[in-house]
């Protein structure tokens, strides 16, 4: 399991460490990290160090430190190394050690960078940013700004980008982007994963992350997010004992889809019934049950109410606006006390948490414009826009506020916890963005909690569908997809993943 921290506990962390004089040492470790890290982006584009051109954007501080550093080592081994240095207050044993390889530095002037740094810059085969590090804040300002904003344009059609700690403009803590950044293809980071990392937006901006490990694993604390890796998911996928029987194995109850939205309903069912649990139920119009039994002649399918039945795990919402019987079951499945993922229009009938009531069984699963709607029934204005720019933030206010697992559905799925352990998943990938795909995930996230044996840990299972979902696209991933495909994939993606234990 990935395990991330802010960047506060990251620096306390090495503190023991600089306190005891091993400043130099930790910064030629991550230099060498660094260096490593372009090495390898060179050959998976067919090159060598030797003739390479490398670029590098150098701040003040230790992040224009590990740059230089990394800069020298590559130049010593022949490569063509250039130096944009940005402030005045460049570490200056680094600087010494870049010089002394063959290192050739410019300074940024008021006025922006030299036009012949630019033209090196486009026609490089890596540029290194080593501009602002876990110390950073607000983002960059003018003139780096702008050479930052020039270099993007040609991002992904250029030079490679190697990160070093972090993508300058990133907060290393929540992941929020400030000004422009530079996208990188490879992220070196330092001593710990960075929260920031590991949450949208920022991690789009990182491309892949490599951890460089500083030896400060005993001083870091106990993780602030957490993300499940192919063996996890291996390990934690359900699968049935020798003694199951139906019930054992796990019944899961659908209320979704309507007259109108029949899709919903569908869509949610079949992503269930592929998970393998017990028995899938389909409380719901009769319309829709007939399209059902079309499809899954294995649903059980009825007209009654939650109370009726009896189910390990609800799923209720998708595809029932407008259907008042079917929001009358949601309400329903909700006041349960069972495991519940509340989704789409059945979020508008939760209410925040007290002593009273309490939500601790359910999993919310909105977008950022129904977590929007949540926060505002709690008395938090808040805009679409400002939760997709620190989801991570937004997420965990949300559970703490309405007492409930909140699953953020975005490019990086976050899954916040009242307790606050947080996981975020980003499996996926954009050919996701589908109708329907809601639905699919929550009939998975009903079908994980009907399956689970023993005490449920809702955070956990919520991240184990996001990620099981983001496989989904995984597979045939040049071919156009779309909601209705999905489900059909879950056996095969389910059985490669448990083959990893």
């Amino acid at each position: 399991m990935l395990q991330a921290y802010s960047a506060a506990a990251v620096r306390a962390a090495e503190q023991p460490l600089l306190s005891a004089g091993r400043g130099p040492e930790l910064m030629r470790t991550a230099a060498h990290g660094l260096a490593m890290g372009v090495v390898s982006v060179l050959r998976s584009r067919g090159k060598g160090i030797y003739g390479a051109n490398v670029v590098l954007l150098v701040g003040s501080g230790n992040n224009g430190g590990d740059a230089l550093y990394a800069g020298a080592h590559l130049a010593a081994r022949g490569a063509r190394t250039t130096a944009l240095l940005t402030s005045a207050r460049t570490h200056p044993e680094a600087l010494a050690a870049f010089g002394k390889s063959g290192g050739r530095c410019l300074v940024l002037g008021a006025d922006g960078a030299p036009v012949s740094f630019m033209d090196e810059a486009r026609q490089s085969d890596v540029v290194i940013d080593g501009l602002l590090g876990t110390g950073g804040s607000g983002g960059l300002r003018e003139p780096v700004a702008g050479v930052v904003a020039l270099l993007a344009e040609f991002a992904g059609d250029g030079p490679a980008v190697v990160a070093c700690d972090l993508p300058s403009g990133v907060d290393a803590t929540t992941g929020e982007v400030h000004g422009p950044v530079l996208p990188a293809d490879l992220t070196v980071t330092f001593g710990a994963h960075k929260t920031g990392l590991l949450s949208a937006p920022g991690e789009q901006s990182a491309g892949t992350v490599a951890l460089v490990d500083l030896g400060i694993g005993q001083q870091l604390g106990p993780p602030e997010l957490s993300r499940l890796e192919a063996g996890d998911l291996a390990a934690f996928l359900p699968q049935p004992s020798a003694a199951a029987h139906k019930y054992t194995r796990g019944v899961a109850g659908v209320i979704a889809g309507s007259v109108q939205y029949p899709g919903a309903g569908l869509l949610a069912v079949a992503a269930a019934s592929a998970c393998g649990p017990g028995m899938v139920r389909y409380l719901g119009p009769e319309q829709v049950a007939a399209a059902i039994h079309v499809r899954n002649p294995e649903v059980v399918c009825s007209q009654n109410s939650p109370d009726e039945v009896r189910v390990q795990a609800w799923l209720a919402g998708p595809g029932i606006d407008g259907d008042q019987a079917q929001l009358d079951r949601a309400a329903a499945a909700i006041a349960s006390g069972l495991p519940t993922v509340v989704d789409a229009a059945a979020l508008a009938l939760v209410q925040p948490a007290t002593q009273a009531a309490t939500n601790e069984h359910l999993i919310l699963t909105p977008h950022a414009g129904e977590l929007s709607a949540l926060l505002a029934r709690c008395g938090v204005l808040v805009s679409r826009a400002q939760i997709e720019a620190s989801p991570l933030a937004a997420a965990r206010q949300a559970a703490a506020l309405l007492g409930a697992v909140v699953l953020l559905k975005g490019p990086t799925t976050i899954v916040a916890a009242p307790n606050g352990a947080v996981f975020t998943q980003a499996n996926g990938t954009a050919r996701l963005a589908t109708a329907g795909s809601g639905d699919t995930l929550a009939g998975i996230l009903a079908a994980l909690l009907a399956m689970s044996a023993g005490p449920i840990d809702l955070a956990r299972t919520a991240a184990l569908a996001a990620a099981l979902h983001g496989q989904l696209a995984q597979t045939d991933v040049e071919q156009p997809i779309n909601a209705g495909l999905l489900a059909a994939r879950i056996p095969a993606v389910w059985a490669a993943l448990s083959q990893k234990r």
